[in-house]
């Protein structure tokens, strides 16, 4: 359809009233930005086409299934998903409600709080069918000193006002010098792990929903609840026949300080070797 302008050209897109994917082809960016802007509110999906991105593409946008979107009355709910997501919608779902403890049991996820399994063994020592959700390890404490925080700083370069102990606090949202967040969840690491030597645990795999909650400054002390949170287990790769067995163990991290307050929550992804 031809058009006379770009505010033209909005208004003929949103004729349909409503419509899930659009397509805009061009090479100036101020007109896309404007035409997305303009037509954002009748289409939940707007492809941006250019010269950066034809050769891989339909000539329209695709579905993907993190995306959570749809123009209005024109899918389900107004949403065009996907993937999983989608098609959890075709499925009966429940909420449960109940203990941390109970929830756990029914789940098979730790939920924080819940009653935990503190055993003799360390649970990095624990091959991946051996582990059980609710293992939990709490470690020795360690003190934060002012030094720590400048050597940290010197090894990273990550010299941000805030770790600097000649900084002018005033006016901040810190007493004084603080810890880097990224040394304190290594400095975690260092009293949660336990592997001197070869055992089940084969690698870091990955860090999920970390935050750090309170600041932790020179002279006080850390410590560590490290709990088995989720296991996922890991088919062996096709035609590798040397493919070590094993799975995806999910931890909950959670750091303290000397008045038993939370500075620091996440999840730690390990990949365990089977028996």
């Amino acid at each position: 359809m031809p058009y006379g302008d770009l505010s033209d050209a909005i208004l003929l897109s949103k004729k349909g009233k409503g419509s899930l994917c659009c397509s805009i082809v061009t090479a100036d960016n101020s007109i896309a930005r404007d035409f997305v802007v303009g037509a954002a509110t009748h289409h939940g999906r707007i492809l941006v086409l250019n010269k950066e991105c034809a050769a891989e593409s339909t000539g329209h946008g695709s579905p993907l299934p993190m995306l959570v979107h749809g123009g209005p009355g024109r899918a389900g709910g107004g949403e065009e998903m996907g993937g999983i997501r989608g098609v959890k919608h075709y499925m009966q779902r429940v909420a449960i409600q109940g203990s941390p403890t109970s929830i756990t049991a029914i789940t098979q996820v730790y939920q924080q709080n819940a009653k935990a399994n503190n055993g003799k063994i360390h649970p990095f020592r624990k091959y991946f069918e051996e582990l059980q959700i609710g293992d939990q390890v709490t470690t020795a404490k360690r003190t934060i000193t002012s030094r720590d925080i400048d050597d940290f700083a010197d090894l990273t370069g990550d010299h941000f006002y805030a770790h600097k102990v000649d900084t002018d606090f005033t006016g901040t949202m810190f007493e004084k010098q603080v810890a880097h967040g990224y040394f304190i969840l290594s400095a975690a690491a260092g009293l949660f792990v336990d592997g001197s030597d070869l055992g089940p645990v084969l690698l870091n795999y990955g860090i999920d929903e970390l935050r750090f909650t309170k600041p932790v400054y020179p002279d006080m002390t850390i410590y560590v609840r490290l709990t088995c949170k989720e296991k996922i287990p890991q088919d062996a790769k096709p035609g590798e026949e040397n493919d070590i067995p094993k799975g995806i163990v999910k931890w909950m991290l959670e750091i303290f300080d000397d008045a038993d307050e939370q500075v620091g929550i996440g999840t730690i992804l390990t990949m365990v070797r089977r028996k």
